[in-house]
């Protein structure tokens, strides 16, 4: 397959949303820019369409996909039963990068939803998204950008590596100012049950209801025979070609705990990163530390948590030694991806 690479500037942006809204209308599908990670959209009303977004991003098919629109007064033609505390949720964090799960109605083909009675729907706040939506006519599933258990782009240049070739248009813009994937709600149960933290985090949404969760779940090691509701529930993702190892506790023991392993995986002849923050990079005498962004500014990290991880395949290193973050505000989202790069593999001190 050719892929078109189109890259927007402030002159040809109307015609290149116009010609990757061409694809999305034929059947086709389309990486295209978010505010959290780029995306790989289709028409989410065609069956068709969307089966080669699985086939593209290798992608198992009980994953299910968000279905993204353009205008809240789109939401009652995919959806039913919308409980207040969604009105109330939307109003407040929408548009923006929060996907709510919703009963979906009977024009949502079951690829899309994974044979599952609910769909999750979010109306992203980037401009070009919003208006590739709109000038397909039709909402648009799309998850991220990459080969399906890969860190996702938050770039264009991440979304070629992994698809040109694969899909019919690249549409590139700026890099995503989020950097992990929308926070998933689910608001088909009461109380709503968070089944994927982001950067709309759970004391935010507590500012709604207090009864709001994070489900238990996605906090844990998931299990085989578990049927994901939301997509990243089940399945490893966000994984670099390195092994990945998370070392948890105290930072400055953290930091010693990180030098000796560095040592002892050198001494076994193998290639060592270590994925560090702005206080702590000069305390690591490697010229594999990259850091991530500031410890007192989880933002930066989760901004940069994405590209920190493929930058360490660029170089080729065979282990990668993380930091861990305080679980808490975004802090929550920025582990859940850790821990789901490394498969769990984390060391307690």
């Amino acid at each position: 397959m050719e892929t078109k690479i189109a890259i927007i500037n402030a002159e040809n942006k109307d015609m290149l949303i116009r010609e990757a809204a061409d694809v999305i209308k034929k059947g086709g599908i389309v990486a295209f820019p978010t505010e959290t990670v780029y995306g790989l959209g289709a028409d989410a009303l065609n069956a068709e369409a969307v089966e080669k977004i699985f086939i593209a991003k290798g992608r198992p098919q009980d994953n299910p996909l968000i279905i993204h629109i353009a205008d809240i007064s789109e939401l009652k033609k995919y959806t039913k039963n919308v409980p207040e505390i969604a009105e109330r949720i939307m109003d407040k964090f929408w548009p923006g990068p929060l996907t709510i799960i919703l009963e979906k109605n009977d024009c949502i083909p079951n690829v899309t939803s994974a044979n599952l009675n609910t769909v999750g729907v979010r109306m992203p706040s980037n401009e070009i998204a919003r208006k590739l939506i709109r000038k397909s006519g039709t909402p648009i599933a799309a998850p991220s950008a990459n080969i399906s258990g890969r860190p996702s782009p938050t770039d264009v240049e991440r979304c070629v590596e992994d698809l040109n070739g694969k899909v019919d248009y690249i549409l590139g813009e700026k890099k995503c100012d989020v950097g992990v994937e929308s926070t998933i709600i689910d608001c088909s149960v009461y109380p709503p049950c968070i089944l994927r933290p982001g950067g709309v985090t759970l004391e935010d949404l507590r500012e709604i209801d207090e009864k709001i969760y994070i489900d238990p779940v996605i906090l844990d090691k998931p299990k085989e025979d578990m049927k994901p509701k939301a997509p990243g529930m089940k399945y490893r993702h966000y994984a670099p070609k390195a092994k990945v190892i998370i070392i948890r506790g105290n930072l400055q023991k953290t930091i010693e705990k990180i030098n000796d392993l560095m040592v002892h995986y050198i001494i076994e002849g193998k290639n060592v990163g270590v994925m560090a923050t702005d206080e702590t990079k000069s305390e690591y005498n490697s010229e594999n530390v990259i850091s991530v962004g500031k410890r007192s500014n989880l933002g930066t990290v989760a901004q940069n948590l994405f590209e920190t991880l493929r930058a360490f395949d660029d170089k080729g290193v065979d282990i990668i030694l993380c930091e861990s973050f305080e679980e808490s505000g975004v802090g929550v989202a920025v582990m859940n991806r850790l821990k789901k790069s490394a498969g769990f593999n984390i060391i307690d001190i």
